[in-house]
């Protein structure tokens, strides 16, 4: 039971990752909390952390030879055929597979195998890295976002279903432990969203992901100290 009020009308949101963030993913898991208890309905979009951290012009940018873009292509190959909610149920594995079982966002195998726990045809990968227009697609939805947002990474949630005023974040280290902080949160994040006086509030992490990939990396450097 919770005791969650929720609205007559769930608040239409774009919620853009990128898979190769286990922040994105993990407020990717709250946004689905929140969906749950009726306080938004999530459209899924995308955004390239490769695009961001590239130097050089975007016509000789390579997205064969670029980290995530493999996957983001698998996903739009997935929203075209399939739809939003097939969309959904991706990324969710692939997180699941990246984060929880620390499989390489990059193998082939990784998308492939996610796409299956999704419900999906392996196929589509290689589909999807054979068709320019996939590629297209993931640029022009991450260009288009930058320019009317100005925004930089992710998470992004953008407001009024993918048309109003966005804001990077929430940045959690892990999704909230009961409905009513999921649900208090968020009136925050909303609220700020469309506040066009903040710009931003930061501190430094104090918790780590609750994520497997996590502890083993906290393993290896333990080992190699």
């Amino acid at each position: 039971m919770t005791d969650v009020d929720r609205p007559a009308v769930a608040e239409p949101i774009s919620f853009h990752f990128d898979p190769l963030c286990p922040w994105c993913w993990q407020t990717s898991r709250w946004i689905r909390q929140i969906r749950e208890l009726g306080l938004v309905e999530v459209t899924w979009a995308f955004f390239s952390l490769s695009i961001v951290n590239w130097d050089g012009p975007i016509p000789e940018f390579d997205p064969t030879d670029a980290r995530g873009v493999a996957a983001l292509r698998t996903a739009v190959a997935v929203r075209d055929g399939f739809g939003n909610d097939a969309l959904d149920r991706y990324y969710a594995s692939l997180g699941h597979r990246i984060w929880d079982e620390v499989a390489s966002p990059d193998n082939v195998t990784t998308i492939e195998g996610a796409l299956g726990d999704a419900g999906l045809d392996a196929g589509l990968c290689p589909q999807a890295l054979e068709d320019h227009t996939t590629w297209e697609t993931v640029l022009r939805e991450h260009t288009e976002l930058c320019d009317e947002t100005r925004s930089f990474g992710v998470p992004t949630i953008r407001l009024d279903g993918g048309t109003g005023p966005a804001i990077f974040g929430p940045v959690i280290s892990n999704p909230p432990a009961s409905d009513e902080e999921a649900a208090e949160l968020w009136t925050h994040v909303a609220w700020l969203a469309r506040y066009e006086n903040f710009s931003e509030l930061k501190r430094e992490r104090t918790i780590e992901p609750d994520l497997e990939r996590f502890r083993v990396r906290a393993r290896e450097r333990a080992a190699r100290g």
